[in-house]
């Protein structure tokens, strides 16, 4: 084969997995960024407790991916990422199923499992597509092409909080005002109507999971090795957590994903804090997603043409740290506002930080990609630490933002120094 026609057979595979990849992204999104409308929902219809109990939504999705990441990369070694791909969507399908007994014995705690069991399947699809959509073009320009995934994740996240917000709480207003005024068995029967409205949207979900699994197993979806077709492979005996890019990468992505999870799903509730009817607060993560994308456009068009991935990152944690003290300082709707706009700062974080981290990992490329994944796990950790802040007399909703900025501090460094790190310092060999 000449040059030629395999630069063109390359650009067609790239262009191939970039189309089909962003389906699935949009999935991820729209099942993600279903949270926050879920949470004022579920606080409503499991007479949930204000303070960190409503954040329980947060951490029983993000932290299916710590506890599974790496299983999951095992089961991908034997299954290929075809079938990866198929069983984690199938899986996903299962959690789906599972909110309708939740919704019809209004169990919290099996709604909590039915989320879990989503962001396990999640898990799955992550370990696999992540590394997969770096690897599939030229290393430096990996974080444009997570853009182009992020632009779709986002634009889902962008629908999904409108749809499922007015399925669930079209009424919202009207609604607290009523069950406000209702006591036993007339407050029993009220809510059971409201949980029923969460068993179709999730039945349907279901079924289009169930079925997206089968076309991802026959999709013509080039088959690649993350470790042979980075270009990185070596023969490097040492173990993966020596690589201080990846160790730092990872810790910089908890970060990352707990800061953007609490710009997502907090904001809702602190535009309630605000003054603003639920009416409207429930729309709210739509505006940070909005955010995120205009950040990822951005991203598609400067990177690497004018600045590099690390320079991305650090000018996204300054921004994140000058919108952060906006939102503290300001009051009222231009705090919530600052709030939304935290998703422009957060939006080229994913991107740049994920192909730095991996950079130079050779045949630990799966393994790093499992512990990346597993750094997700930040999107159940620090909501609800924001949310027992809030919870607080003596430090409230906007206070509780103050734990922004140690956090944006942290991806600044590993963007400056740490990404640059291959050897921790004083490591012979």
């Amino acid at each position: 084969m000449n040059p030629k026609s395999a630069t063109m057979q390359s650009s067609s595979r790239t262009t191939t997995a970039i189309i089909f990849l962003g389906g699935l992204f949009f999935l991820f999104g729209f099942v993600t960024w279903i949270n926050g409308p879920l949470i004022s929902y579920l606080k409503i219809v499991c007479e949930l407790r204000s303070g960190a109990e409503p954040f329980y939504v947060t951490s029983a999705f993000y932290i299916a991916y710590f506890v599974t990441a790496l299983p999951m990369a095992r089961v991908l070694l034997r299954t290929g990422m075809k079938r990866g791909m198929m069983y984690g969507l199938w899986t996903m399908a299962l959690g789906a199923l599972l909110f309708i007994p939740a919704a019809e014995a209004r169990s919290y705690g099996l709604f909590l499992a039915g989320l879990f069991v989503i962001g396990t399947g999640l898990s799955l699809l992550q370990t696999a597509s992540n590394p997969y959509i770096t690897v599939v073009g030229p290393i430096d320009s990996a974080a444009a092409r997570i853009s182009v995934m992020g632009i779709c994740n986002k634009l889902a996240g962008v629908v999904a909080p409108v749809v499922l917000g007015a399925v669930l709480l079209d009424d919202a207003d009207a609604l607290q005002q009523q069950l406000a005024t209702l006591q036993g068995e007339a407050l029993s029967a009220r809510l059971d109507e409201v949980a029923a409205r969460v068993v179709r949207p999730y039945a349907v979900m279901a079924a289009v999971l169930f079925g997206l699994g089968l076309l991802v197993r026959f999709a013509p979806l080039p088959d690649l090795d993350p470790e042979v077709d980075a270009g990185t492979e070596t023969g490097d005996d040492r173990s993966v957590l020596s690589f201080p890019n990846l160790v730092l990468g990872v810790v910089a992505l908890f970060l990352y994903v707990g800061v953007e999870v609490i710009a997502g799903d907090t904001i809702p509730s602190y535009g309630e804090s605000q003054g603003m009817a639920l009416s409207e607060a429930k729309h709210l993560t739509s505006w940070t997603l909005m955010s995120m994308v205009t950040g990822y456009i951005l991203g598609i068009v400067a990177i690497p043409r004018f600045i590099s991935q690390s320079r991305a990152l650090q000018l996204s944690a300054a921004l994140g740290i000058v919108i952060a003290l906006a939102a503290l300082f300001l009051n009222g709707q231009a705090s919530v506002a600052c709030i939304a706009l935290l998703g422009l700062a957060n939006a080229l974080m994913w991107p740049a930080i994920w192909p730095l981290a991996i950079e130079g990992l050779g045949r630990h490329t799966k393994t790093a990609s499992a512990l990346l994944i597993m750094a997700i796990a930040g999107g159940a950790v620090l909501p609800p630490i924001y949310g027992a802040l809030a919870g607080m007399a003596n430090i409230g909703p906007q206070q509780a933002y103050w734990m922004l900025i140690p956090c944006y501090l942290f991806i600044g460094w590993y963007a400056l120094r740490g990404s640059r790190m291959r050897r921790w310092v004083g490591a012979t060999g």
